[in-house]
């Protein structure tokens, strides 16, 4: 808080003070964001602070330092020299970190500490003089957790302080004329061992439940506390609430990646929730720790099932371990005990992208492919939908072209813009494919760094070295600089049309003080090539889901111009040639079979066929046990359940429609977030499920709930 906003309220005034100038060295505190706190939990935070106050008062009277007045969320404490002062300062921040160990995050208020020796007066009941501003406004230098302080302090301690100070240079402060230099104390690492909160995401099969077991034991018996997330779900029925507890409360997710959980979709489900966790606290938790069990490094994650975070992308900025045996088990152990008391990060994100592929011959034999997200340009199990492959490629050939791939997810959206863009190579277009998801949470905070990272991420693409600081101008606004490095850079560097396939743009939907500029900024383009040709060179590929959910003018919106495209499900006939290709003996009577529980949902045919090819299962068995959790589909069934828990709205919207005979009318936006998840299909207005697997599922868990 800012002096010169709030009353000071005094708590004590040395009498022999009283009435005098004195030189003093004056220690000012807060706390990081109290206002919000309180706002979140006025008694939680009083009750904290007051907390907080009792540590401070203990380590002032070992310093001899004399509380003097009190400003709701902070303290401003005398001291005779300037030793005592910074003394008590490294000793308060080394108690709170201390203390935190073991506490939950809404327990935790993160203190900054400034210091100022000089002329102080005091009067009546108040305090006052340079030595009281300066030391306010070097507080709000510190860091959470640090100690600033200035020049005539540094002066009097930097033979007696063992804590190394860090020199932040001159700074302008605020009411104080000429800037200041000003030195800095780190937040200090707990000088108590630390005791984590672990998730264990696995595979429950071994060798990764042995695995998980082994490391369990170990991270208990070493006094942290471990959760194992694939036996919870068996547990009872508020499993989905469990995991969500967990994945809150963790400080590292420790995720055992083998062959066969790449393809689990719940497993892929924590991943996603961690690295959203991860980015909205500040403490940057949950550390991601991922163990390859059996799985190579080369091994690739060409997948993308969850629809929000392509795994591979992710895991690729993230230092790993691989476990081949028995016998690297003992050493993972011990480095895994070793990263947990340390506190250490094994994430380092890297600067290097590997750009797009080029193009693969079709092969001439069908062995059956495990689905797993984006289908390879080489697969012969790829299921053309006609006419959309083919007014795909006739749009994209338009100069100035929008196209526009929508359908819930799994229905092969990212499939069929990579066609597109081979078609667009082909053609000699330059082609960019772009995932929205890779910018980072740093570059979705702000529209001028995500619009930096956006032009940087296709220059790189296009092999063009980085020129943003020639065309950046904070004159211009963000937008401006944006299409000046396309019109003025990239686009004029190439002979020929550009194609940026832009993938999970739902991805930035959350974000939409980011994405409402981003997509006003796109419809700005596309506008543009009708009447120059600069911008003729450009052609877009926007995959989405079936609706967008960012307040727009409807004549700024690019999801309303441009070609639309639509999946639609797999046909009868479709899935019949896909059994054939899979070796299948079947007729239509087995194909109807299985689309009276699945439908045309192209994922969860392709995942029977290929399980039934394999001989993992019969049609029969399949059938029986789909709609349960130890079926075929009980990964994905899970998956679905869980992102509904963390929606109560949505979650009591599809209650109501499994519980329905009929079609049911929703709201419009839980009616369109039902069917961009892909749980349910519109009937005008109304809503019916997708599929008898997820009414009959869904009816049998949600009554409870």
């Amino acid at each position: 808080m800012d002096l010169d906003d709030q009353p000071i309220q005094n708590i004590t005034l040395p009498p022999l003070l009283s009435g005098k100038r004195a030189l003093a060295a004056i220690m000012f505190t807060d706390v990081e964001s109290f206002t919000a706190k309180m706002a979140h939990n006025e008694a939680h935070a009083f009750t904290m602070i007051h907390r907080d106050y009792g540590v401070m008062q203990q380590a002032c009277q070992q310093w001899d330092g004399k509380i003097l007045k009190s400003l709701g969320d902070g303290l401003l404490v005398y001291f005779e020299n300037a030793e005592q002062a910074v003394q008590c300062a490294i000793e308060i921040q080394q108690r709170f970190i201390d203390h935190a160990v073991g506490c939950p995050p809404e327990d935790i208020l993160k203190h900054r500490i400034g210091i100022h020796l000089g002329e102080v007066i005091f009067s009546g009941t108040d305090v006052m003089g340079n030595g009281v501003n300066m030391a306010a406004r070097l507080q709000k230098e510190a860091l959470a957790g640090g100690i600033s302080f200035s020049q005539s302090v540094y002066d009097a301690v930097r033979n007696q302080v063992r804590s190394p100070v860090t020199y932040l240079g001159l700074r302008s402060l605020k009411g104080i004329q000429s800037a200041v230099p000003i030195y800095h104390i780190a937040p200090p690492t707990p000088s108590v061992s630390l005791r984590q909160r672990v998730y264990v995401s696995y595979r429950d099969q071994s060798p990764d439940l042995k695995l998980a077991h082994t490391l369990y034991a170990a991270m208990s018996a070493a006094g942290h506390s471990a959760f194992m997330a694939g036996e919870s779900t068996h547990f009872s029925d508020h499993w989905a609430q469990r995991l969500e507890t967990e994945l809150n409360q963790c400080d590292y997710f420790v995720l055992l990646l083998s062959a066969q959980s790449a393809g689990s979709e719940m497993i892929i489900e924590e991943v996603r929730r961690a690295k959203e966790l991860r980015g909205y606290n500040s403490s940057r938790k949950p550390q991601m720790v991922p163990i390859r069990v059996n799985f190579p490094s080369h091994a690739l994650l060409d997948y993308n099932l969850s629809g929000f975070i392509n795994l591979q992308g992710y895991l690729d900025r993230i230092h790993h371990w691989e476990w081949h045996s028995d016998a690297d088990t003992p050493g993972l152990v011990r480095d895994m005990l070793a990263l947990l008391s340390e506190g250490r990060s094994l994430e380092e994100p890297t600067t290097d992208e590997q750009p797009w592929s080029g193009v693969i011959q079709l092969p001439a034999i069908a062995v059956p492919e495990m689905p797993e997200g984006q289908v390879n340009l080489a697969s012969i199990f790829y299921t053309e939908r006609p006419p959309v492959e083919v007014r795909c490629q006739e749009a994209i050939s338009q100069p100035g072209a929008l196209l526009r791939i929508k359908a819930p997810r799994q229905m092969g959206k990212t499939s069929l813009m990579t066609r597109v863009l081979h078609y667009a190579q082909q053609q000699r277009y330059h082609t960019v494919p772009l995932s929205l998801q890779l910018a980072d949470d740093r570059a979705l905070r702000d529209l001028d760094q995500f619009l930096k990272w956006f032009c940087a991420s296709v220059g790189r693409r296009l092999q063009l070295p980085n020129r943003l600081a020639d065309y950046w101008d904070d004159i211009f606004g963000s937008k401006d600089n944006c299409t000046a490095y396309f019109e003025e850079y990239l686009l004029s560097q190439l002979d020929a049309p550009l194609v940026i396939g832009l993938d999970e743009v739902d991805y930035i939907f959350q974000h939409p003080e980011i994405a409402a500029d981003f997509f006003v900024l796109l419809r700005a383009w596309h506008e543009d090539a009708k009447s120059r040709d600069i911008w003729q060179k450009l052609r877009l590929v926007v995959v989405h889901a079936t609706e967008v959910y960012v307040p727009m003018d409807i004549n700024q919106s690019p999801f309303n111009v441009g070609t639309p495209v639509a999946l639609p499900e797999f046909s009868g006939d479709q899935i019949y040639s896909l059994a054939k290709l899979h070796g299948l003996a079947w007729d239509m009577g087995d194909v109807d079979r299985l689309m009276a529980l699945v439908g045309g949902h192209p994922y969860l045919v392709r995942l029977a066929l290929y399980h039934l090819a394999r001989r993992d299962i019969t049609l029969e068995r399949l059938l029986d046990q789909g709609t349960t959790e130890s079926g075929l589909y009980g990964d994905h069934l899970r998956r679905h359940l869980w992102s509904l828990e963390q929606n109560p709205d949505l979650l009591d919207a599809m209650a109501r429609v499994v519980a329905a005979d009929g079609p049911v009318r929703l709201d419009a936006t839980q009616a369109f977030k039902l069917h961009s998840i892909g749980l349910v299909h519109l009937q005008g207005n109304e809503v019916v499920p997708r599929c008898y697997l997820y009414r009959h599922y869904l009816r049998d868990r949600l009554p409870s709930r």
